[in-house]
């Protein structure tokens, strides 16, 4: 893998399909699981998922909030669209809903070019958040550090962070930091293992990310990583399933239920990742 390391940072989800694969097809011949394979602590207990808002419009944001909130979700990330009044507008809703707990982190995408205009902004919405997803142009880890030092909120990095390299960036200032991992984006399991271990070594916590859409596969293989980092984990994302699916990949999709939660019980300790492909696929 080290050798190839420059075509998979190239192609990280190309070759954490590959591994997954591999993984499996490993796990399934010796009767193991994918952490035993690993070395690593069984699935055990229940994983709590976040709700995820976007900015489609105003009508779609409260239909989502409630449809969350009736499952009993309090941890929220939110998507912000730089319209003030309409973020303004989903922010004020979703306090005034009946969430006990209520915590929420916003998603900029990227969205601005300034610290200042961050600054200004965030203070505008009225709310404490507890942290601010990628609000500046990929790689613009001085600009996000001014942000947190003025906000005294830590910066979510996910288009940011790529490779364990990247830490050279936030050890001045590890407190700003949470570190965003999406298996495929990190190139699978192994790497993101790596990665987990080095932001455990340097204080930082993590949040397990999820691509938009993306099948049971990959929420089983993030389980692994959630289960052995439980201690810096702050949240973590996906389990939608046929949520957001027409048909998942398997015909017993992982996917949260009230509270956001996951029973890992049924797949754990199975061979490989655990998962029966549907008949269909």
């Amino acid at each position: 893998m080290a050798t190839n390391s420059g075509a998979i940072d190239t192609n990280p989800a190309s070759w954490c399909a590959v591994e997954l694969a591999l993984f499996d097809c490993w796990g399934q011949e010796q009767g193991q699981s994918i952490e035993a394979l690993l070395n690593l602590e069984e699935l055990t207990g229940q994983f709590h998922y976040s709700a995820v808002l976007g900015t489609e419009n105003v009508a779609t944001f409260e239909k989502q909030a409630k449809q969350f909130t009736a499952l009993e979700f309090c941890d929220f990330k939110v998507k912000v669209t730089d319209n003030l009044e309409t973020d303004r507008q989903n922010i004020e809703f979703l306090k005034h809903l009946p969430i006990k707990g209520l915590r929420i982190r916003l998603d900029a995408n990227n969205l601005w070019k300034t610290a200042a205009e961050v600054v200004t902004y965030l203070k505008s919405l009225g709310f404490h958040f507890f942290a601010i997803e990628e609000p500046l142009q990929v790689g613009d880890y001085e600009g996000c550090q001014q942000i947190s030092q003025q906000l005294g909120l830590p910066i979510i990095l996910d288009e940011s962070f790529l490779r364990i390299e990247q830490f050279k960036h936030l050890q001045a200032d590890p407190q700003s930091w949470i570190i965003n991992i999406r298996i495929s984006k990190m190139g699978g399991i192994l790497r993101s293992l790596a990665i987990a271990a080095e932001a455990k070594a340097m204080g930082l916590p993590i949040i397990i990310g999820a691509q938009v859409g993306e099948t049971s596969i990959l929420t089983r293989a993030a389980l692994t990583l959630v289960n052995h980092y439980r201690d810096i984990l702050l949240a973590q994302e996906g389990a939608f399933g046929t949520y957001l699916l027409e048909r998942d990949i398997t015909d017993t999709p992982l996917m949260f239920g009230k509270c956001g939660r996951l029973d890992t019980q049924p797949i754990s300790g199975q061979p490989g990742l655990g998962l029966t492909l549907a008949q269909s696929t």
